[in-house]
């Protein structure tokens, strides 16, 4: 393995991980594996800490691919939780209305998320990474601050439900880049009346990628102590921060 010309791994990221988490442990171990105190590391694809699933790790000169890398069409299983909001649009925040859902069936899920398929309008989150005149409007809405947000365009390529009952949907999402799950539930909650919030979500392809090809962090640490290491000439370790 040659983790300064590049090497890219696929992280199946555990549940309650930030992207970040998973970031440093497999830089961490490469590290300490090559003796060194500094190398560029990132991925390509926020997830959030509520999430699981496929996320792509590059290394060294790797990370000049990190645009290309999360540039590929996203696919997720998603589960709504519907008859109530939160303000974050998933759990990380607590329910703040309730409506009724005695009017949903099967049938008028599956027609509304027709409105949801091709090319649509989605305001961000409130609790994203979005900036607003160079602060990040989570930061912001955690504060108790209005955070608006323009809308954007994005494409939905594909999108089925996969179960149903009368609190909760379950639905597979193929998307472009910088589509928000959470959003979409919001979204479709308001379309079927009785408004809704992600409960689940687990991204399962980004580009070629698919979720069985991906590894967990741990296993990813395990590989980089056991496979063969390259190392670079002496007179390059000098230089490593700027691969």
């Amino acid at each position: 393995m040659n983790y300064l010309e590049g090497e890219i791994f696929y992280i199946d990221k555990p549940l309650g991980w930030t992207s970040f988490d998973a970031v440093k442990r497999l830089r961490g171990a490469m590290l300490r594996r090559m003796g060194i105190k500094k190398m560029k590391v990132g991925h390509a694809g926020t997830l959030d800490p509520l999430a699981t699933g496929v996320m792509i790790v590059c290394t060294g000169r790797a990370t000049k691919r990190i645009d290309e890398l999360q540039a590929g069409v996203k696919e997720y299983v998603a589960t709504i939780g519907l008859g109530a909001t939160t303000p974050s649009y998933d759990l990380e925040t607590e329910i703040d209305a309730t409506y009724p859902t005695e009017h949903i069936t099967r049938e008028l899920v599956e027609e509304t998320l027709k409105r949801f398929h091709g090319a649509i309008e989605q305001v961000p989150p409130a609790f994203s990474a979005c900036k607003i005149d160079g602060r990040r409007a989570y930061k912001m809405a955690r504060k108790g601050h209005e955070v608006n947000l323009k809308a954007k365009q994005l494409v939905i390529d594909d999108i089925e439900l996969l179960e149903y009952s009368s609190g909760s949907i379950t639905i597979r999402v193929v998307c472009s880049k910088g589509t928000y799950i959470r959003a979409l539930a919001r979204d479709i909650g308001e379309a079927l009346g009785s408004g809704g919030h992600l409960t689940a979500l687990r991204r399962t392809r980004v580009g070629d990628i698919t979720v069985d090809q991906c590894v967990s962090p741990d296993r990813a640490v395990e590989l980089i102590r056991e496979l063969p290491l390259e190392m670079p000439p002496e007179s390059e370790l000098s230089h490593l921060g700027n691969l």
